[in-house]
């Protein structure tokens, strides 16, 4: 993962497996009262437009998650979320449990909304909301980074290859990169902001991610401003540095022909450059049948970014739209836990993603960059992949 501005560093803390196999006495099933479920509880006391939803009653509803990946998101935070006394009270004095944090935290990133519309739903004051989404920010990044991570075994990485091959055939192809905006809602009146000032005239911070064939992220860089280039920041992150020194990328090669291997590479769109491990399409006018047809596969095989990327801010919305008023230094954090959340709906092949509609345009009024550099390496490599493609190339 790239580095992410603002984010603390901290010890590696031991995670703890939570034993599932509890075994209950059915006598005691029997003669005992259950109690009454944390939901049933917590949705009753939802108010204003929340409730008048028809769903407002549905846990998915409100979360955009199922109960088992609630469940697990609280086991990950509860050390940390717990550790502290706190204060945080309903209007009715009753204190919230570690579920309650969870679900304010949850429905903040998720909705979008502001502190005052999640406090009036809930029962909460503005500054109670924001105090429980940091520390369940906070918890998440000292809990949740190995749900985001480069593939660690060679077996891991040959399984991601061979899915990335049956989307449309790019053999050895590693990840697919594509950069998002983070729009803002900052002062034009202060010089210092003209930094952030992106190329369509907003106010923006960057995300980069290089994204698996299940939408899984596998590496992120945040907290740059909108006003560089895509190349800008693809060279001023911590994959290009690993990249370029041979650290990352560098497992096994096809042999394409006699004399011709191809090494581990991802895919990226005009905006990067062409690398001998980042193959990005031809441009121009009046292409060869081989060079269209690799531009046809490698729009598919990148397409996984962008659906990932526009996914990621259709159900986290607290970084769709405008974010107003952002502290520049908090919400590289912010965004980072909303990618560690869409990994772990992944990760828990949470039902709930087969349901979600497929979008493409994560950046919405943003025209394609252009990048004119190219390595001489990399375009005979990838002249020779296209015509193996169209089984024109020499044995």
């Amino acid at each position: 993962m790239g580095p992410i501005r603002g984010l603390k560093r901290k010890k590696k803390s031991t995670e703890k497996e939570v034993d599932q196999n509890v075994l209950v006495g059915t006598a005691a099933l029997v003669s005992q009262p259950q109690p009454l479920d944390w939901w049933d509880g917590f949705s009753r006391r939802i108010s204003g437009p929340l409730s008048e939803s028809k769903d407002s009653k549905k846990f998915e509803s409100v979360f955009k998650i199922s109960r088992k990946t609630f469940d697990y998101i609280c086991s990950l935070v509860k050390e940390d979320m717990t550790a502290r006394q706190s204060s945080f009270a309903f209007s009715n004095g009753k204190h919230l449990s570690l579920n309650d944090m969870v679900a304010v935290a949850l429905r903040r990133l998720s909705s979008g909304e502001s502190l005052s519309n999640i406090g009036d739903s809930f029962g909460l004051n503005q500054s109670t909301v924001s105090q429980i989404t940091w520390r369940f920010v906070e918890a998440m990044e000292e809990r949740a980074l190995h749900h985001l991570q480069w593939p660690t075994t060679e077996a891991e990485m040959e399984n991601l290859k061979s899915k990335f091959e049956k989307i449309r055939g790019l053999h050895n192809c590693c990840g697919a990169i594509d950069i998002t905006h983070i729009v803002m809602n900052i002062p034009a009146v202060d010089p210092s902001n003209n930094v952030w000032l992106d190329r369509e005239k907003s106010y923006s911070m960057i995300l980069q991610a290089i994204v698996d064939p299940e939408m899984r992220f596998r590496d992120i860089i945040t907290g740059w401003p909108g006003s560089l280039n895509d190349a800008l920041v693809l060279q001023n992150s911590g994959f290009f540095k690993l990249a370029e020194e041979g650290k990352r990328l560098n497992g096994k090669k096809l042999q394409l022909s006699e004399g011709t291997e191809l090494q581990e590479y991802i895919v990226g769109d005009t905006g990067f450059p062409l690398l001998p491990w980042l193959l990005t399409p031809y441009q121009g006018k009046g292409l060869s049948d081989n060079q269209a047809e690799f531009n046809k596969r490698h729009s598919a095989t990148r397409m996984v970014a962008q659906m990932a990327l526009a996914r990621l801010k259709e159900v986290w919305r607290i970084i769709h739209g405008v974010m107003w008023m952002p502290d520049k230094n908090r919400l590289p954090r912010i965004v980072l836990v909303c990618c560690l959340l869409h990994n772990i709906i992944i990760d828990m092949e949470d039902e709930l993603v087969d349901e979600m509609p497929l979008s493409y345009n994560h950046d919405s009024g943003y025209h394609q960059q252009v990048c004119e550099s190219v390595d001489n390496t990399a375009s005979i490599m990838r002249e020779k992949l296209s015509l193996y493609l169209s089984g024109k190339l020499p044995p």
